[in-house]
């Protein structure tokens, strides 16, 4: 079973709800039969997902800026990603940002969280999302990724790999423990991969794929179906 944590607030639930759905079919597709549970991130801690014993979790994007956000109602997701050994864990978007912050130390005794915008946006340049930060530079739309360190997680992508972007903030660095897997000419950290746990971060959105750009599907699979077949500790090292 795989788990998809979300990240929506309790106020946007009910308009998240028919998306997650469908990122939900998408996972079991590319799983090849598995089944996916929805559950909101402030249910999610270590005993639940130790009751639950999924193959996989996926942390989804946020919907909403970090400041809108306690986080008291992130620990107990954030702590079981920073402990959790054994299963394979996919961080997408937001919750990429959200691993990058717990790595790099920045959660743990914090009364707040901010957001870590690219730039501002400059003269000229596009405003992408009038409602969502105009005053700041947005990768939106598929972009081509530059590949930094092969991953099995692109083999079966195209070269480039083209995901689809909706962001405005990124990690500003490295944590420590992680390989760079692949950047984008305003985004150094696209995607990464922790070199001990079984841990993933791609600042795209690969469950948002389409029938002319389904490098998604292609990553998605890559990650989900090795799940059935081989034991967690080689996701880790990135053999499957």
């Amino acid at each position: 079973m795989i788990l998809y944590v979300t990240f929506a607030q309790t106020d946007e639930r009910a308009n998240w709800a028919a998306t997650y759905a469908r990122h939900a079919e998408r996972f079991e597709a590319a799983s090849a039969g598995q089944r996916c549970l929805i559950l909101p991130y402030d249910m999610a801690d270590a005993s639940l997902i130790a009751r639950l014993q999924p193959t996989a979790v996926i942390l989804s994007g946020f919907a909403r800026s970090f400041e809108d956000y306690r986080v008291e109602d992130l620990m107990p997701i954030a702590n079981w990603t920073r402990d959790n050994a054994d299963i394979p864990t996919l961080a997408i978007c937001g919750s990429h940002q959200l691993i990058g912050m717990i790595f790099n130390g920045e959660v743990d005794g914090a009364h707040a969280l901010a957001d870590r915008p690219m730039r501002p946006r400059r003269p000229g340049e596009p405003i992408t999302n009038p409602d969502y930060h105009p005053d700041y530079f947005m990768e939106r739309g598929f972009y081509e990724l530059t590949i930094v360190e092969d991953d099995p997680l692109f083999a079966h992508c195209g070269q480039p790999p083209v995901m689809l972007e909706s962001h405005y903030c990124e990690i500003k660095r490295l944590p420590e423990g992680f390989r760079l897997l692949a950047s984008t000419p305003e985004c150094r950290i696209q995607a990464m991969r922790h070199g001990r746990l079984p841990l993933v971060g791609v600042q795209f959105h690969p469950e948002d794929y389409t029938d002319r750009f389904p490098d998604g599907r292609y990553l998605l699979e890559a990650f989900l179906r090795c799940t059935n077949a081989q034991p967690a500790p080689s996701i880790a090292t990135g053999a499957f």
